[in-house]
């Protein structure tokens, strides 16, 4: 019944079926604007479906796993536009720990950024010669893009060409071991179990201040699993059922125990038994 009612649409001569062929094949954000959201932008979803959105960023210490900087954009803009901001908010985060922190994280913490490791989305020459400039040394798989021409673009070349070598070392292929580990649990902290995939606050301010929430929350799980050895409240959970299983188990044992020696306390040892048969025997 849709087929023939998508088919009747299509073929005869309705007002609403030459509408519907006139309608652009893709929105665009100087056209769609959220009423109440106007920062939010078109973006394809992981499921194929298409939203007004946001992206979210963050940027992840790969010696500990903490988040060290949560930034907010819209949903359109792509990868390598929005390092750099995040690249600052991280620095400057790391900045304050420097300056309010103990001596201890004073001296474990470098002065400013000095690696960046990012998947192949990142990779484009602006950013790769941008990181150079400011001396941060990157760690970004390059994708394949066939033979390139580098007519006029000498520091472009040079910088793909460095970044392409240190990633077919053994420090760049370990880094991006760790990133696959280090950096991906903390995006399912927020978006799945923090519920972050679709958020029902407005705005870019409202949404960073629920993302720093939920890594906070993230980073000082950390700290929990460094200090006691459980880091989330739902581990205690389990926690507390094992702890139950070992407690009955254990009382059981003794129960079983204390019923096995009180059964044999009530009767005399069979060496005891055979010398009083024998001693009777020899009286008679």
């Amino acid at each position: 019944m849709r087929s023939s009612r998508a088919s009747g649409l299509r073929h005869n001569g309705s007002p609403v079926a030459r509408e519907y062929r006139k309608r652009p094949k893709k929105g665009s954000n100087e056209e769609w604007v959220h009423p109440s959201d106007p920062e939010a932008q078109i973006m394809k979803m992981k499921d194929g479906s298409t939203h007004l959105a946001h992206k979210h960023e963050q940027a992840v210490d790969l010696e500990t796993g903490a988040i060290v900087g949560v930034t907010v954009h819209g949903g359109a803009a792509g990868d390598t536009k929005t390092l750099e901001k995040t690249l600052e908010v991280a620095d400057a985060n790391l900045a304050e720990v420097r300056q309010e922190g103990s001596e201890k994280a004073k001296e474990q913490l470098a002065e400013r950024v000095e690696e960046v490791v990012a998947d192949k989305g990142y990779h484009s020459n602006d950013v790769l010669t941008n990181l150079e400039e400011v001396d941060v040394r990157s760690y970004i798989p390059e994708p394949a893009r066939g033979r390139r021409r580098w007519e006029g673009k000498q520091a472009e070349r040079d910088a793909v060409r460095r970044n392409r070598r240190r990633m077919k070392r053994s420090k760049g292929k370990e880094l991006q071991k760790k990133r696959s580990e280090l950096v991906e649990r903390p995006f399912a902290h927020m978006l799945d179990s923090g519920g972050m995939r679709r958020v029902q606050v407005r705005g870019h301010d409202n949404i960073l201040k629920r993302l720093v929430i939920h890594a906070a929350g993230f980073n000082l799980s950390l700290i929990m699993r460094k200090v006691h050895g459980v880091g989330k409240p739902r581990a205690l959970q389990g926690l507390r059922a094992a702890l139950s299983a070992v407690l009955v188990a254990v009382l059981t044992l003794l129960r079983w125990l204390g019923a096995l020696f009180g059964r044999d306390s009530r009767q005399s040892p069979p060496s005891a038994r055979i010398l009083e048969h024998t001693t009777h025997t020899s009286l008679a």
